[in-house]
């Protein structure tokens, strides 16, 4: 039941071909792709997000026996520039349309920050900041619906979207069956709540339970007092994976689990360990 998957741009680089021929070498059956950071031997940009392009890439990934399962477009929604603004909403657009063609479910994005650099600031833990995600990503929605695509909204603690209680306030706001949620629980922890993190993963399947749709997959260990991810092992930092599987396990069966901020180094051991902990959940 397990169906376990990886970022494109973390597997060697190659042509695009033998960029999902590896994926699937690697054993997993789905894949997050971010065009621009996988992609290197063809144009990707919007301009080049035909119908045509996608249908040579679902060929592709159905030859390898790899689903999309996200295709990532992860711009800032709250940029306060208008121009800049209006350039990532048209960049939103063109990636519903093309996961529409490619047969893509989801378009994933994080949730962005009150300043252009898209950074953490303590602003984008206001209401004023959640207030214009929400108005922002109320269009995104609302033409993703027109074209049957769901739009997956993953919660970061440096982000607008911090905590599951603001997710649960964004879900209920835009109130669409449309829009859904990745669930990376790492994202959520801080220095102050990393050691209560299995509690917090928990709350986010009683609060969100319904919208979790996918799931990203890492470990991490505290360095200086921060949360550090990559390059790790899963299996050998701090987070509790038995934990997450076992519970993704009764309750999410066949969900796509990715494996985040992996290597081409560490990529096997990090299986083989995910593997052999949902077996015994």
């Amino acid at each position: 039941m397990l169906r376990l998957g990886v970022r494109g741009h973390d597997m060697p680089a190659a042509p695009f071909d033998e960029l999902v021929k590896s994926i699937s070498d690697a054993g997993f059956c789905c894949t997050q792709l971010a065009l621009a950071k996988a992609v290197r031997d063809f144009n990707v940009g919007t301009e080049a997000m035909t119908s045509g392009m996608a249908d040579y890439m679902k060929r592709v990934f159905e030859k390898n026996q790899v689903e999309v399962a996200v295709l990532g477009c992860y711009r800032n929604l709250a940029d306060p520039d208008t121009e800049k603004l209006k350039k990532t909403m048209d960049v939103y657009m063109h990636h519903i349309r093309f996961a529409s063609f490619l047969e893509c479910g989801m378009v994933g994005t994080e949730t962005g920050a009150v300043n252009t650099e898209y950074k953490y600031t303590p602003e984008n833990h206001t209401d004023k900041a959640l207030h214009i995600f929400i108005e922002n990503l109320k269009r995104i929605v609302e033409y993703a619906e027109k074209m049957g695509v769901c739009i997956g909204i993953e919660p970061v603690y440096k982000h607008i979207m911090c905590d599951v209680e603001r997710t649960r306030k964004v879900l209920d706001a835009v109130a669409s069956p449309n829009l859904r949620v990745i669930l990376d629980p790492i994202n959520l922890l801080n220095a102050e709540n990393e050691k209560q993190h299995e509690k917090i993963v928990e709350g986010a399947f009683e609060l969100l339970g319904q919208e979790i749709d996918a799931i990203h997959i890492k470990d991490y260990v505290m360095k200086d007092g921060e949360i550090v991810y990559e390059p790790l092992t899963v299996g050998e930092g701090c987070f509790n994976i038995p934990h997450l599987l076992g519970i993704l396990k009764k309750k999410k069966p066949f969900i796509h689990v990715l494996l985040e901020a992996s290597t081409p180094q560490n990529v096997q051991a990090s299986c083989e360990y995910i593997r052999r902990c949902y077996e015994e959940a």
